[in-house]
């Protein structure tokens, strides 16, 4: 599956230089901030990288499975965009969770005791149930994040604006207004989120982040000096993703419009939804490969919304997002071959990741 980066044309080169960066070339690598960190993912691995209290960076690599399998069904178009949309909910909780619980505090003094007094069997079957227990919290917290979802930015729009048909109004007019409140809560969520204060840093990682994919497209050497001078903003970013399941969704609701019964168009809508994924995975991807003005024009607003949910990071959330990019991707041989740039021998020697 192709990542979506849970980023008219690219962001300038260098930050506030504007757009139109026509030798930015795609690398593939797409990731997410979490706590304390960024997780990168590129084909079939990902890592993430976590910022210890202790301040030293963690680095957690696995292989990227689809919850969905491996079947070639699943990767034809709209299809492969709904699959990608569940995977990075899934994978995207997860690295959530791991990373809240090693930016948070060590292990307290009692744990360690009791784990001491443990036989390596009844530490493994310990383990084993903690495992088990985490996936089932993973799948029911990704199962009601994504009803809440529905909820508000589907059902609810919808209801509010059926209220108007008391006086008469037409279904058209209904749908229409529908979009006008949809995109009222989707802005209003976006700037709330924007202005807490325990979510800044998340924001300062997701700046981090996006700074690093650019800072590579853009044939730069991944160092952190060059990594702080490269644009926050990212086509391929999932906030644009989500603008543009608004946009999608608001189109394809009117084919309702004709539908008679109340209740038809509201499970309509429900069942659209992996339609309205798919449909914005498609579109996204192609903005994320295309210097074209079309691409250049329809990115336009997700950029903007990005100016919400990325701000800008410090020197040591850079190192961590380098770090978490050279777990899974060779950027050095990237530049070579898409950029014609070499290095001295002894800088490409592979460095070991931390497990």
């Amino acid at each position: 599956m192709e990542n979506l980066n849970l980023s008219l044309c690219y962001p300038g080169r260098f930050s506030g230089t504007g757009f139109g960066e026509n030798d930015m070339k795609p690398s593939g690598i797409g990731g997410q901030a979490v706590m304390e960190g960024i997780m990168m993912r590129h084909k079939d691995k990902y890592s993430v990288g976590v910022r210890r209290p202790d301040k030293e960076i963690e680095i957690k690599i696995e292989d990227y499975k689809s919850v969905f399998g491996n079947a070639a069904l699943l990767k034809k178009p709209i299809i492969r965009g709904a699959v990608s949309f569940v995977d990075s909910l899934v994978v995207g909780t997860k690295c959530l969770m791991y990373s809240a619980e090693i930016a948070g505090d060590e292990e307290d003094e009692e744990e360690k005791r009791k784990n001491e007094a443990l036989s390596e069997e009844e530490l493994e079957k310990k383990k084993a149930k903690e495992d088990k227990m985490f996936k089932v919290l993973l799948y029911i917290t990704v199962i009601i994040s994504v009803a809440i979802s529905i909820a508000a930015f589907m059902f609810l729009p919808y209801t509010l604006a059926s209220l108007i048909r008391r006086a008469g109004a037409s279904e058209v007019l209904v749908t229409i207004l529908e979009a006008v409140v949809k995109m009222a809560l989707f802005f209003s969520y976006m700037l709330l989120i924007s202005r807490m204060k325990d979510i800044q840093r998340t924001f300062m990682y997701h700046g981090a982040e996006h700074k690093c994919i650019n800072c590579v497209e853009n044939g730069l050497p991944l160092t952190v000096e060059n990594v702080m001078k490269s644009s926050r903003l990212h086509r391929r970013c999932g906030t644009s993703f989500l603008f543009l399941v608004m946009i999608v969704s608001i189109f394809l609701h009117f084919i309702f419009v004709l539908v008679p019964s109340y209740w038809l168009r509201l499970s309509g809508r429900l069942l659209m939804v992996p339609v309205v994924a798919g449909v914005s995975f498609e579109i996204i991807q192609w903005a994320g490969r295309s210097n074209s003005r079309a691409a250049c024009f329809f990115s336009r607003p997700g950029l903007a919304m990005q100016r919400f949910t990325t701000k800008e990071p410090t020197p040591d959330m850079a190192e961590v997002a380098i770090k978490a990019v050279e777990a899974v991707f060779d950027w050095k041989g990237y530049l070579k071959e898409e950029f014609g740039q070499d290095f001295p021998e002894e800088e490409t020697a592979p460095k070991k990741a931390e497990n």
